[in-house]
């Protein structure tokens, strides 16, 4: 089995991430209380216990699988009120649960017996001791902290059970804390990255003081912003897939909840491609390795997997490169709702979702030709520059629902 896992972080990205081929997505929920429960990440909308149902219903008829995170490191109380949650949970037909506490595993096989367990990159394992041992209190899967090399998940694949499935991340931001367990935002603004309200403060540019000369800030670097020494570069394996499957990893997971649906889309679209032609003994098509260029990004690199020399900071500053706009996303009606900026002239590029053996050619992006523009008045439209605005477009091309429209920043 090789699974492509795709991150969920509302309605609209879960429906992207299906359609656009994720064999299963991960996602938080919230509360009855309306708050982030359990969940590593309490920036994304998430779903509540109705909208997680239908996220089930909607993926399973779709073929794909539902995964519900619940990795945070709980405090007394936390663990005390999640037996009653997973149990509502459990309900909804979530296929399996992420967790990264002892407690929250032993507390599942209890009162949810029926749900796998996944391990979380959050406890940190590195290593097939660990491993085995999760397997034994009656873990599926273990993900692998994002700090194991290739060479080392071998080693684990070779020394545990053929049973263990092992999921690993092949794309997105890193860490600067070993897997994620960072204090540095609770310190300075008082937002807990365990309960997934992390500031990012290793994007935030550091200045050297001296003790007896506090107003006197030393540049580590030669930059007039002060030194970004903690600001991890995004991971990106898209070219290495073969090599990660032939270390053992099963699950290929995409990094993301707090990403936009547009990210969730394209990502997971070119890692499809990706996955399919390494499948077939194919090399990647070269327009999944440009694509993964098109979404909001940081600098790329290999991670851990090839050794710790690779995962290297990126110290000139903490922004992201930004070459393409989500312009426009095609609603089921084949009406599409404006995101940014653009006008009759720009070229412009569609990606249209597609699952299945058949998709080899559908998911390429294509580049089309706006004739013409209406509103919901019917009145002619040349610019689209009210924000969510609804319009019908005539193009040169078949519109079909959940696609999505992109064009280079700044051109026009």
């Amino acid at each position: 089995m090789t699974e492509l896992l795709s991150p969920a972080g509302s309605p609209e990205s879960l429906k992207m991430a299906v359609l656009y081929g994720a064999d299963a997505v991960y996602l938080g929920c919230k509360s009855r209380g309306g708050h982030s429960a359990f969940s590593m990440r309490a920036s994304p909308e998430n779903f509540n216990l109705d909208e997680l149902a239908e996220a089930v219903d909607f993926a399973h008829k779709h073929g794909a699988k539902v995964y519900l995170t619940c990795n945070i490191i709980p405090t007394n109380g936390e663990a005390e009120s999640f037996p009653a949650f997973i149990i509502e949970a459990e309900k909804t037909g979530i296929d399996a649960v992420i967790v990264a506490d002892l407690g929250m595993l032993e507390a599942v096989k209890k009162h949810a017996p029926n749900l796998d367990v996944h391990i979380s990159t959050q406890a940190g394992v590195t290593n097939y001791a660990a491993a085995n041992a999760f397997h034994k209190l009656g873990a599926k899967r273990v993900i692998l902290a994002r700090e194991t090399s290739l060479t080392e998940i071998a080693q684990i694949r070779a020394k545990t059970s053929a049973e263990l499935e092992l999921e690993a991340f092949v794309h997105g931001a890193m860490c600067v804390s070993f897997s994620g367990r960072c204090l540095l935002s609770q310190y300075f603004v008082n937002r807990d990255a365990n309960r997934g309200e992390c500031a990012q403060p290793c994007r935030w540019g550091y200045y050297l003081l001296e003790e007896k000369r506090l107003n006197q800030p030393l540049e580590i670097m030669e930059n007039e912003r002060g030194t970004f020494i903690m600001n991890a570069k995004d991971l990106c394996m898209i070219e290495h897939l073969g090599k990660m499957k032939d270390a053992g990893i099963s699950s290929f997971k995409i990094e993301g909840r707090a990403k936009s649906a547009y990210y969730t889309a394209v990502i997971t679209n070119a890692y499809r491609a990706a996955l399919d032609a390494v499948g077939r003994g194919e090399a990647v098509p070269d327009w999944a390795l440009q694509d993964v260029q098109k979404v909001s990004h940081r600098e790329y690199c290999t991670g851990f997997y090839f050794g710790a020399e690779n995962a290297v900071q990126f110290y000139e500053d903490s922004g992201y490169v930004r070459e393409w706009d989500f312009i426009g996303v095609v609603n089921e009606d084949l009406s599409v709702t404006q995101r940014n900026y653009f006008t009759l002239d720009d070229e412009i590029e569609i990606i249209s979702p597609c699952r299945g053996a058949h998709c080899a050619s559908e998911n390429t992006p294509k580049k089309i030709k706006i004739l013409s523009m209406k509103n919901e008045k019917e009145q002619p439209v040349e610019i689209a520059n009210k924000a969510t605005e609804r319009l019908f477009i005539e193009c040169d091309v078949e519109l079909k629902a959940f696609s999505v429209l992109r064009k280079r920043t700044n051109s026009q």
